[in-house]
């Protein structure tokens, strides 16, 4: 009887425990799922800041007729004191609490600075002050104390490299009398310059194309700027080699991700009108059409390809978008 009663209380606390894994579990999807709705009423609190925020900056902000700063664009003399954040100086601890919010916790150097190179600068005592002020005996150096983080910055600078290979020959071919006019002379391998008869190298090359289609910035600033490292590049030149290069080296690369685009599941479309100078055949004033073709939010790295058409036509994407399967908006 002792033992029945002891194996009946063993099966009602397993019927116990069990019975509370299920009510800690449901406890669990309970807190993910109120979590979730925090999260969501947070986004939406967020937009509608937003759309308050910019719906009084059109009720009540300055009117263009006082304000003549181009739309999109910082005012050139006064931009940096519209940018500057008057709180910089009085930076707080990490994670501390002040009245009315706490704020939040700051991002250290080593996040910060985590894609930029770093290096060790070590501060020695000089020769001359090496002797012990007490004794006059020459001290040891006895350990570094760490001071500070300091970012630096090199301003951009060329230079000419003139390129020589060396040229090797057989000592011992030279002097043989069984063979001896049969000279063995080697030469080091020179890889081929990027554009034939130029001296274009891909770093000027690479970097033009950087400004230009990354920074925004036109071949004709870009001029400028090369004179002030004393090359006379023109923006001929530059568009010649951009041309040049892009022709012959990143159109291999552009259809390669055509053919990846091509086999996304989904896919975002978008065209907008542009106009060319100098087109044959076409005045300057006709539209063009310059399309964007994007992969759309799949979990994989984004693909983004621009196509130009000198029309609106649909053919022009149903030929580019040509063995696509999946869904496309527009």
């Amino acid at each position: 009887m002792a033992g029945n009663s002891k194996d009946s209380k063993i099966l009602a606390y397993k019927d116990m425990i069990n019975q509370l894994n299920k009510t800690i579990s449901t406890q669990t999807e309970l807190i993910q799922s109120l979590q979730k709705t925090l999260e969501a009423d947070r986004l939406e609190k967020e937009n509608l800041r937003q759309q308050i925020e910019y719906l009084t900056k059109k009720l009540f902000g300055t009117s263009s007729e006082k304000r003549k700063d181009i739309a999109g664009q910082l005012n050139l003399f006064d931009e940096a004191e519209q940018e500057a954040d008057p709180t910089w100086e009085q930076e707080l601890p990490d994670d501390i609490t002040v009245p009315e919010h706490k704020r939040k916790a700051r991002r250290t150097h080593a996040d910060f600075f985590k894609n930029v190179p770093s290096c060790d600068e070590i501060i020695s005592l000089p020769e001359e002050e090496r002797n012990c002020p007490t004794c006059g005996t020459q001290m040891e150096c006895i350990g570094k104390e760490f001071v500070r983080h300091e970012f630096r910055f090199t301003p951009a600078k060329g230079k000419v490299v003139n390129i020589y290979r060396e040229t090797y020959k057989c000592p011992e071919c030279a002097i043989s009398e069984e063979h001896p006019d049969d000279q063995t002379f080697v030469k080091a391998p020179v890889q081929e310059a990027l554009i034939p008869e130029s001296y274009a190298s891909e770093s000027v090359v690479g970097w033009a194309m950087h400004q230009k289609y990354q920074n925004g910035l036109p071949l004709n600033r870009q001029e400028e700027d090369w004179k002030q490292l004393g090359v006379p590049l023109s923006r001929a030149t530059l568009a010649n080699w951009i041309i040049y290069c892009a022709e012959n080296y990143l159109r291999h690369v552009y259809d390669y991700f055509h053919r990846q685009l091509r086999m996304r599941k989904y896919l975002m479309a978008d065209e907008t009108r542009v106009q060319v100078l100098n087109e044959p055949e076409r005045n300057p004033e006709t539209d063009s059409w310059m399309w964007l073709f994007r992969s759309g939010e799949d979990g994989l790295p984004p693909i983004l390809l621009y196509h130009y058409t000198e029309t609106r036509a649909k053919f022009h994407a149903a030929s580019f978008l040509q063995g696509f399967s999946g869904y496309l908006e527009t």
